[in-house]
């Protein structure tokens, strides 16, 4: 299998993996908000942690998918001409820096469940673990944010994609960054939230969109 199908099928791939890792939590009960009670949110935890296992798991996929998908992109661009590698290293850096936030992510919501466990009442250190859960979530995004607009406009520079798909990682790219500097809102519960899983659904439909193109060869 040739580099770009194999960086098409990483994309796809991601986008698979964080759809799954997303829906597992309506399989259920309701899953808690960062704007939920806390007592609410003790109760999820404590009776669904294996559906919190699974999520949590599924992030030893994602890691090295993203990792693959910016780096081989990379390399793409720099075979193409160079046109967007500058992009593409942004891609490449804030995909680095998305990893290691995700990680923190994941790490926090594993404490929440394992703190979670045999308490009546909420504590302070469940408190806690569940705030420093819902602030790396939110700082998250603004990375997110940085990887997809520069591999949208790598991709476009080096004539991988259609401009629309330049668009589209521009505003969806925006809209995580744009949340994501209300990172203290959203771990206090703010519906702004909602404004990076709108830029997290663009990303999703770019991953699919460009990880088809790569495949199929077109570009």
């Amino acid at each position: 299998m040739s580099t770009t199908r194999i960086v098409g099928a990483a994309a796809v791939a991601l986008a698979a993996s964080v759809v799954v890792q997303n829906a597992v939590f309506f399989v259920g009960p309701e899953a808690p908000t960062y704007a939920t009670p806390l007592g609410e949110v003790l109760a999820y935890h404590a009776e669904n942690r294996g559906v919190v296992a699974v999520s949590v798991g599924l992030e030893a996929v994602i890691l090295p998918l993203l990792l693959l998908f910016v780096t081989g992109l990379h390399g793409l661009v720099q075979r193409r001409g160079g046109a967007g590698a500058d992009w593409s290293r942004l891609a490449v850096a804030a995909g680095a820096t998305l990893a290691a936030v995700s990680a923190l992510v994941m790490a926090t919501h594993i404490a929440v469940v394992l703190a979670a466990d045999g308490l009546a009442e909420p504590t302070p250190a469940f408190e806690m673990a569940w705030q420093l859960h819902a602030a790396a979530f939110a700082l998250a995004l603004p990375a997110l944010g940085a990887t997809f607009i520069g591999a949208a406009l790598a991709t476009h520079a080096s004539g991988l994609t259609r401009p629309w798909q330049r668009l589209l990682g521009v505003a969806g790219g925006s809209l995580l960054i744009l949340a994501g500097a209300g990172n203290l809102a959203i771990a206090d519960g703010s519906p702004l939230l909602f404004v990076g899983l709108l830029g997290l659904a663009a990303w999703l439909v770019w991953l699919v969109v460009t990880g088809l193109r790569l495949i199929r060869g077109q570009g």
